[in-house]
């Protein structure tokens, strides 16, 4: 066994956006007097799509949840073109991964222009190998689709590359993906029920990076040094 890849999700893992697509959820319901409920924020976290779609249908009483995406994914576009937060530990770990020569990639339930821009704003791009966007893919997460798209475009075998998330949704399509999945928590802490679809569940970046040089180490013998 051997890891030559790293995928990442974006919200919630790379960036602190998480908190503000919730803010921006909830503004909007409240506009139309809607209140979503304290499980909203686990239903829609990692969706896309037509699953994605469905959620908004029935927690915003419409009959096309294509249009209240739409209307979410423009305001997010003007409040991070002013700042996109970059959560702890992440240049860290993506210098770890770009010292050891491993491609890295980002798969993303949001846009594909988003999530260049979101890159290019807090200046991470050159990071990355490939983008990977939900919306390209037929089945969202929980369906593996999006990560076994990320590993091919890496040129990596799914269950030589690590994934990165913060959803149980995120987690379960890296899980059956074959990918060896790493959670970091955001907004919502780990159930029991998916701790079992995790090969480590990390507070933040700085930790996970911990975790993977002891993984790559016990499995090569050699000793990483930990300022990488």
């Amino acid at each position: 066994m051997k890891y030559t890849g790293a995928i990442f999700d974006m919200d919630g893992v790379l960036f602190d956006t998480e908190k503000i697509y919730q803010q921006t959820w909830h503004e909007m319901a409240a506009e139309r007097n809607i209140a979503l409920g304290s499980e909203f924020v686990k239903v829609i976290s990692g969706t896309s799509g037509a699953r994605m779609h469905q959620v908004l249908e029935e927690y915003y009483h419409v009959t096309e949840g294509a249009i209240i995406a739409e209307e979410c994914r423009s305001r997010m576009r003007r409040k991070l073109s002013e700042n996109v937060p970059v959560k702890e530990g992440v240049v860290e770990i993506l210098e770890f991964f770009k010292q050891k020569g491993m491609p890295i990639a980002v798969a993303s339930s949001s846009f594909a222009r988003q999530i260049e821009a979101n890159l290019q704003k807090s200046d991470l791009r050159g990071y990355f190998t490939e983008i990977v966007s939900g919306t390209e893919m037929e089945h969202g997460k929980p369906a593996p689709d999006i990560f076994l798209r990320a590993a091919s475009k890496l040129g990596c075998k799914p269950q030589e590359c690590f994934v990165f998330e913060d959803s149980e949704n995120g987690i379960k399509a890296g899980y059956a993906a074959g990918c060896t999945t790493i959670m970091v928590p955001d907004l919502i802490a780990p159930s029991v029920e998916i701790e079992q679809y995790c090969t480590r569940i990390c507070e933040n970046l700085m930790q996970a990076k911990k975790e993977i040089i002891e993984i790559l180490s016990r499995m090569s013998g050699e000793a990483f040094c930990m300022s990488k």
